[in-house]
């Protein structure tokens, strides 16, 4: 019998994971994280993930501190003595640039009459609020087994302070150099996430202007170069992040050095997920070719489905504002669109694997994951 027709359960008695150093790490099952998808994650989603054997998380950046509280309790709950990740940005937020919000504001104005909109109506402020003393405090009440961060590090004194609650602290890089310092900063493991991820670019020392956006984009590395080069550059574990939807992935990603890897894409299209219908629709429908990366949603580069306002202003755009502004002045627009049934004015994150994904709820998918993955990479008998 080959690896093809053994049961999935004989495989995972008989084939063991070739890298055990992010499983004993974390204390976890399967090495596939979930991505903590900010706007998208739940803790429904975080506990079937774990569940399962993977690694639970939580997207901290969008909540308020009670919300967060709450759904850290409502996961703990759920998950007893499982590990829980929950990720916070590390953007700093933008000094005000009204020249620049008038020129974004009027850019959009067509838009607004279009839909009977007010284009001089003040637009509600974009919002992903920064890792700080408060969120820090959150973490110290609640000691989250791992903490990871996007954009960077927070300051050295509040990562101490992570630190000694005794998490296990990962971040995102996008090059080998954003590892290496990394690295050098105390993590205990660092995500390789390549081009081919959906939602925010992780990229940190790099600029980050609109007006160079385009020249560093085009730079960007892919999931599968750059993973083998951080596995070289770092003495910690790496995992995988971007274009790994299915079983095929994994063992690749596995294949040229990691020892997990992070699916963010996949778990979008489970019941579990929480985005409009609009976005899922997206997703289902999204070829190889169907996304972007685009400023126009937050002001920095992000990979998403392209809608009507990536065709007709972008995607990359030198009037959105800094990060994490742009939002705003969209929202009216995508709340009027979305009522319509239309997503021309919604942000719809999305990696470039996501026709490969399985349809399933996320506890199912995790598994499926797991033991596709180890069956190929059972020895054939």
């Amino acid at each position: 019998m080959t690896h093809a027709t053994r049961p999935p359960d004989a495989i995972q008695q008989t084939v063991r994971w070739p890298d055990r150093r992010i499983l004993d790490l974390f204390d976890i099952s399967h090495p596939i994280l979930l991505g903590p998808m900010a706007g998208a994650g739940t803790p429904k989603l975080a506990i079937a993930v774990g569940e399962a054997g993977g690694l639970a998380s939580l997207p901290g950046a969008m909540y308020q501190p009670d919300e967060l509280r709450a759904a850290i309790a409502a996961v703990r709950a759920g998950l007893p003595g499982r590990p829980l990740n929950v990720n916070f940005f590390c953007h700093t937020p933008p000094v005000p640039d009204p020249v620049r919000a008038m020129r974004w504001r009027t850019r959009l104005a067509p838009y607004y009459v279009e839909h009977g909109l007010d284009p001089q109506a003040t637009p509600p402020a974009g919002g992903r609020a920064p890792f700080d003393a408060t969120l820090c405090a959150l973490v110290e009440e609640t000691r989250p087994e791992v903490v990871s961060f996007h954009f960077g590090l927070p300051d050295p004194a509040l990562l101490a302070r992570v630190k000694a609650t005794g998490a296990k602290v990962i971040s995102s890089a996008s090059t080998v150099a954003e590892a290496k310092w990394l690295e050098a900063r105390g993590c205990d493991a660092i995500i390789a996430m390549g081009l081919e991820a959906g939602g925010h670019r992780p990229t940190f020392l790099g600029t980050d202007v609109a007006g160079d956006m385009a020249g560093d984009m085009s730079r960007q590395v892919g999931t599968f170069a750059l993973v083998p080069q951080v596995a070289d550059a770092v003495g910690v574990p790496v995992i995988a992040a971007g274009g790994i939807a299915d079983a095929r992935g994994i063992v690749a990603a596995l294949a040229l050095g990691a020892s997990a890897v992070q699916v963010g894409t996949a778990f979008l299209l489970c019941p579990e997920a929480k985005i409009p219908a609009v976005h899922r629709a997206a997703l289902e429908a999204a070829g190889d070719d169907s996304t972007a990366l685009t400023n126009l949603f937050t002001g920095r580069p992000a990979r998403g489905i392209m809608n009507r306002v990536m065709r007709e202003v972008g995607p990359l755009c030198a009037d959105a504002p800094a990060f994490p502004l742009a939002g705003g002045a969209l929202a009216p627009l995508r709340a009027a669109a979305e009522a319509e049934g239309r997503d021309d004015f919604t942000n719809l994150w999305a990696g470039q694997a996501a026709r490969l994904a399985p349809r399933l709820p996320a506890a199912d998918l995790t598994r499926k994951l797991a033991a596709d993955a180890l069956a190929r990479l059972a020895p054939t008998a």
